[in-house]
């Protein structure tokens, strides 16, 4: 059974409420009626601004309600503040919506969990041999810190523990240990200082624990990497499909107190179904 596959079984049994803010999008109305027919969740639409929603923002931001109402006739940010209020268990948006008020909106009103900086995202890598591993960040974050890389890996250690039962992470670099420095190698590794996980560590020696011995390091056998930019994962991902043939999965994004999935604009019904259902196993 694929990880896809034991997440779809995952959600028959515990079907969540899913808010859909481009509710009447031709590609997510196709979505929803195959998730209700497969029971994989309970679509939701936006509900109208009320006075639950509007203490909601209020307390989020700590803005006045007539600022807050004014903000919630917007319907990604009305959609995340139900999820905030516990009326919806996750937000699935951006067939329609760019990342970045996807993003925005799950910022203003859901908000970022403890001790991350800055939102992220992962996708969800499956490889024809049958490995299974998290990519991050690969959509969001150009030039992380090395406090935002920090929380990436944090992040992503929290999506791979939901999605794939256990968290092995390596933050990515062109050296292993201490054998480079540079701005990128000394990033890496106050990162990986500051979390506890592998690093600096280049991509062999975080895959294959015998290479990761030669080089003087511990042998992580990561299903989880953090690459050092969006230059490297973006490129390490298109690389894993076209080259391995990978599926890609995602992106998801990740670091809110609640699961919120940005989809690409490009996105198929096919698409829509696997993110919401793995969406839900994030809850």
């Amino acid at each position: 059974m694929t990880v896809l596959d034991a997440i779809f079984e995952r959600a028959k049994m515990r079907p969540g409420r899913v808010v859909f803010p481009e509710w009447e999008e031709p590609r997510i109305a196709q979505a929803r009626a195959r998730l209700s027919e497969l029971r994989l969740c309970t679509p939701v639409p936006v509900d109208p601004v009320d006075d639950d929603l509007i203490e909601t923002l209020v307390q989020a931001r700590g803005i006045k309600p007539v600022l807050a109402r004014r903000m919630l006739d917007k319907p990604l940010i009305r959609a995340a503040a139900m999820v905030a209020a516990g009326r919806a268990d996750a937000m699935v948006a951006g067939a329609e919506a760019p990342t970045r008020r996807v993003i925005e909106a799950a910022g203003l009103a859901i908000g970022l969990a403890d001790g991350i900086s800055a939102p992220s995202s992962f996708f969800l890598m499956v490889f024809p041999d049958g490995r299974e591993m998290i990519f991050a960040d690969c959509a969001v974050t150009v030039a992380p810190s090395a406090q935002e890389l920090a929380g990436i890996a944090q992040a992503s250690a929290v999506s791979a523990n939901a999605l794939l039962g256990d968290a092995r992470v390596a933050l990515l670099s062109y050296s292993t240990g201490t054998s480079g420095a540079g701005e990128s190698v000394d990033r890496v590794r106050a990162a990986a200082e500051m979390t506890g996980f592998a690093g600096p560590v280049q991509a062999d020696a975080a895959l294959n624990g015998s290479i990761a011995r030669l080089k003087g390091v511990e042998a992580v056998d990561a299903n989880v990497l953090v690459f050092p930019s969006l230059d490297a994962g973006n490129i390490a991902y298109k690389l894993a499909q076209e080259l391995a043939g990978a599926q890609a999965i995602g992106p998801f994004l990740q670091g809110f107190r609640k699961p919120v999935c940005d989809l690409s604009r490009g996105t198929t019904v096919d698409d829509i179904v696997a993110a919401t259902a793995v969406t839900l196993a994030l809850v």
